[in-house]
């Protein structure tokens, strides 16, 4: 184990210091945490594996709460049989997307569960980030009139992964949507847009983020169909699987609620990024809780939550 430590992790997260618990400098002000576990099945997928994953999952946490990143801890669970060469890949995919997000891995673990208890490869972290929001962004601070805009397509990230799982081909090639959010998050409050929630829209999908932030609001959200931007690959691997894409995973996307004077602002920044970033919505004073979606061909239906786990082991 000593041997692990010192030259596989120690040697790609260079920011661990040799002893169980880092000291860390802190700004002298308000602070953001959280916790996360990465189960993803299989390890590795089109467009990332369950090291970036990792690492974006815990900083797009962190930057849906107004927060930038600063550090993050990691334990490994590995079963045991695990090829080294795998845990190299893994281990070097977290330092690169954390090296590239601008986060410090600072301290870790590492165990070790027999044979066939592990499923290879779990992942826990934490990370912790200083608060550079001016005000808070939360769920009770959604009013009426809000507008609500999506960074950008959705679907990918669950799709990708169980096609990879299950071995499906579809015509269309399908990657994950994997990507840290804080750099967007940041560009929004730096630009002065009022941002009264964020959420990324991973397990559930956009309808499970949309009925969370109705119910903990008291409003209701009304939504337009057709403005939800869907890659073709995505959108008719969903229809052969009978699977809506508002309730499938992604891993790189998120949605905003914004005063309405600031939509425009919000969305030119987020098509900066990725240009089918759009408005999908308002929030309105209507029944409490509820999300509506008004269809294409003009009639209106209550967005509901999925029912279930669609998609088992998307994160």
């Amino acid at each position: 184990m000593g041997c692990l430590i010192d030259d596989l992790f120690r040697a790609a997260f260079t920011e661990v210091q040799p002893q169980d618990s880092a000291v860390l400098d802190l700004p002298a002000s308000r602070i953001a945490m959280t916790t996360d576990s990465f189960v993803v099945h299989p390890l590795f997928f089109p467009g990332g594996d369950i090291g970036s994953l990792a690492v974006h999952g815990t900083i797009n946490d962190l930057a849906m709460a107004g927060a930038k990143p600063l550090y993050m801890s990691v334990s490994f669970i590995l079963e045991e049989g695990l090829e080294m060469e795998m845990l190299w890949r893994v281990v070097q995919s977290m330092r690169d997307a954390a090296h590239a997000s601008g986060i410090a891995i600072v301290t870790g673990d590492t165990k070790v569960v027999e044979r066939g208890h592990g499923d290879g490869l779990y992942i826990n972290t934490t990370g912790i980030g200083e608060i550079i929001a001016r005000q808070p962004i939360a769920p009770d601070r959604v009013r009426s009139g809000d507008t609500v805009l999506l960074s950008g397509d959705i679907g990918r990230h669950g799709m990708a992964v169980m096609a990879q799982r299950e071995g499906l081909r579809f015509e269309s090639a399908i990657e994950s949507d994997s990507a840290p959010l804080a750099g967007i998050v940041r560009e929004m409050i730096e630009f002065g847009v009022k941002i009264h929630c964020l959420r990324d829209a991973t397990r559930g999908g956009v309808a499970a983020v949309l009925n969370e932030i109705a119910s903990a609001s008291g409003l209701q959200i009304a939504i337009q169909d057709g403005t939800i931007p869907v890659e073709d690959g995505v959108r008719g691997a969903c229809e052969i699987l009978g699977l809506d894409p508002l309730h499938i995973a992604n891993e790189g996307r998120f949605i905003a609620f914004t005063a309405p004077e600031d939509a425009d602002k919000a969305l030119e920044i987020l098509r900066a990024h990725n240009e089918s970033a759009t408005i999908i919505g308002t929030v309105t004073t209507g029944k409490a809780g509820r999300v509506t979606l008004q269809t294409s061909i003009g009639g209106t239906r209550i967005l509901d939550l999925p029912a279930g786990e669609i998609l088992p082991r998307i994160c």
